[in-house]
């Protein structure tokens, strides 16, 4: 209650910041950042859902986060008539996913998208189709549903994992994988020269990297002990692995969105303030630390 409390409060002071600044220069365009406070409202709402409620509202909440950002990512895509049956089939692996969470079926959670979606996906694009297309088609909506749906799915594990710490845990994260971002974007503005992949994302940079790391990891050194069960060691490697594998996933989804959204200048300016661009890095950092939570402790 008090982490929220102090995201409210910090998310507040923003939004005051913003107009009082839009105020003093009406002449300078504050877009994209007005795009950004009104998006973090929304995911604010979203993680509340999360974290204070019980298991199953958790659930239904991620559920829904998972479902818009899979919409999201196929408003990229340049789709054809045929496309139509697969992204239909993939959006209703959505409540199945969640549903192996929910019964707390373990095995087939962490193979049903990678594995079965993947093998028996494509038959519907195939039947009456014909081969046109059909690779693209295919490896763009299992890229979707693994990234969207596997990978955010694991925030809604925590709780039925371990309910004593699961919704502490999916703050922690959160917050650090947020923080992560802002930090990047804003050292890599005031402070960064080597760009890292300047074609897909003019933000990015090295500098801005290792501040993100060092600041995160120190964060999670300060937060660690009212969020989580870690000793001392994990409390600093969890700064460690969230920033890293949060860099990863954001530079992924930015050469993805700049890959998909070549030659479409107003479509990729419209995504750009999306939900898709806020969890980005949650994407990766979701399942990557959940994963080495499950190896290394009996709790989960």
């Amino acid at each position: 209650m008090w982490t929220l409390f102090i995201i409210f409060l910090l998310l507040l002071g923003a939004t005051i910041l913003f107009y009082i600044f839009k105020k003093q220069q009406p002449k300078r365009d504050f877009s994209g950042i007005q795009v950004r406070v009104k998006t973090w409202w929304g995911m604010f709402a979203i993680f509340c859902f999360a974290t204070l409620f019980n298991p199953l509202v958790s659930l239904l909440s991620l559920l829904i986060l998972s479902f818009f950002a899979l919409k999201e990512y196929y408003s990229m895509l340049e789709t054809k008539k045929s496309d139509r049956r697969i992204f239909l089939w993939s959006y209703l692996a959505i409540p199945l996913q969640f549903y192996w969470i929910y019964i707390g079926w373990y095995g087939m959670f962490i193979i049903f998208i990678p594995i079965y979606v993947f093998l028996f996906l494509p038959l519907p694009r195939i039947i009456g189709k014909g081969t046109v297309g059909f690779l693209r088609s295919v490896s763009f909506t299992q890229w979707g549903l693994m990234l969207m749906v596997f990978g955010l799915s694991h925030l809604a594990y925590f709780q039925f994992a371990t309910p004593t710490y699961g919704a502490n845990l999916v703050l922690f994260l959160i917050v650090l994988t947020q923080l992560n971002d802002v930090l990047h974007y804003l050292f890599s503005v005031y402070i960064g020269k080597h760009k890292i992949v300047p074609s897909a994302n003019a933000f990015l940079s090295w500098e801005g990297f290792v501040a993100a790391l060092v600041l995160t990891t120190l964060i999670s050194y300060f937060i660690y002990p009212y969020l989580t069960p870690f000793g001392l060691t994990f409390g600093i490697l969890s700064g460690v692995i969230i920033a890293t594998a949060g860099f990863v996933g954001s530079l992924t989804v930015s050469v993805l969105k700049r890959d998909l959204l070549i030659g479409d200048k107003k479509k990729f300016e419209t995504l750009k303030g999306r939900y898709l661009s806020r969890i980005d890095s949650l994407t990766y950092t979701s399942p990557v630390f959940f994963h080495i939570i499950r190896y290394f402790f009996d709790f989960m």
